[in-house]
C-alpha cells in the first residue's frame, strides 16, 4: 500500500502564509527555514521538499501574492462604463491586500534584499495588472478616457491604490480616518479625471 502524502498543497499553503507573515512583521531576518517549519508544525524536509531552497520558498511567496491577487482581479465584473471597471479594479485591489496583507510587501517591495522573481513568477506578476490595462485600453477606445498613452491612466491608477492601500496597511493613516470612504472617493475622483 503506498503512503499517504503529507507534503500536501494544504502544508504547501500555510507555509507560504506563515512565511509571509514572517517577512510581514520580522523582516527577511526572521525568514529561516528551520524556524518556518517549527512554526507550522512540521518539518525543514517538507520545507525542501515542497520549495527547495529558501530562494525557491521566497519565489513561491511572489508567485502565491500575484497568484491570488490576480484571480481577485480577473473576477471584478466588466459594467461597460471604463470609469466604473477602473473604480470596481481599485476596490479588488484594496480587498486583496488586506485579505493578504503578509503577502504583499514581497509583491510590492523589496522585502527579500536580493530577491529577482523567476521569469515565471515575473510574468506572473505582470499578468495580475492585465485586467486595468484592458479596462484603461478598452475606455480609451470607446472614447470613455482622454486619448493618452494607456499606460499613463494605469500607472496613475496603480499608484494612487498602492499608496492609499500601503499608508493603510502600515498604520500611517489618521485616527478615525474612514478608510474605506475615503478610498473609494478618491477612485473616483481619478477615474472622473481622465473621462473624455
Amino acid at each position: 500500500m503506498a503512503r499517504p502524502r503529507t507534503h500536501d498543497e494544504a502544508l504547501r499553503l500555510r507555509l507560504l502564509d506563515r512565511a509571509g507573515e514572517l517577512l510581514s512583521t520580522e523582516g527577511a531576518k526572521a525568514l529561516s527555514l528551520r524556524k518556518l517549519a517549527a512554526d507550522a508544525g512540521t518539518s525543514t524536509t517538507a520545507v525542501y521538499s515542497l520549495f527547495g531552497g529558501k530562494p525557491d520558498l521566497v519565489n513561491a511567496l511572489y508567485a502565491e501574492g500575484f497568484k491570488r491577487f490576480g484571480a481577485r482581479m480577473r473576477a471584478v465584473p466588466r459594467t461597460g462604463d471604463a470609469a466604473e471597471d477602473l473604480v470596481r479594479l481599485g476596490l479588488a485591489y484594496r480587498e486583496s491586500a488586506l485579505a493578504d496583507p503578509h503577502l504583499y510587501s514581497i509583491m510590492f517591495t523589496k522585502s527579500v534584499p536580493g530577491f529577482e522573481p523567476n521569469p515565471e513568477a515575473n510574468e506572473m506578476g505582470r499578468s495580475a495588472l492585465a485586467p486595468l490595462v484592458d479596462v484603461v485600453r478598452d475606455g480609451i477606445s470607446t472614447g470613455h478616457f482622454a486619448d493618452v498613452p494607456p499606460e499613463t491612466i494605469a500607472v496613475s491608477s496603480w499608484g494612487i491604490v498602492h499608496g492609499l492601500v500601503s499608508l493603510e496597511l502600515n498604520g500611517n493613516l489618521p485616527e478615525n480616518f474612514d478608510v474605506g470612504q475615503v478610498y473609494e472617493e478618491a477612485l473616483r475622483a481619478h477615474a472622473k479625471g481622465w473621462r473624455r
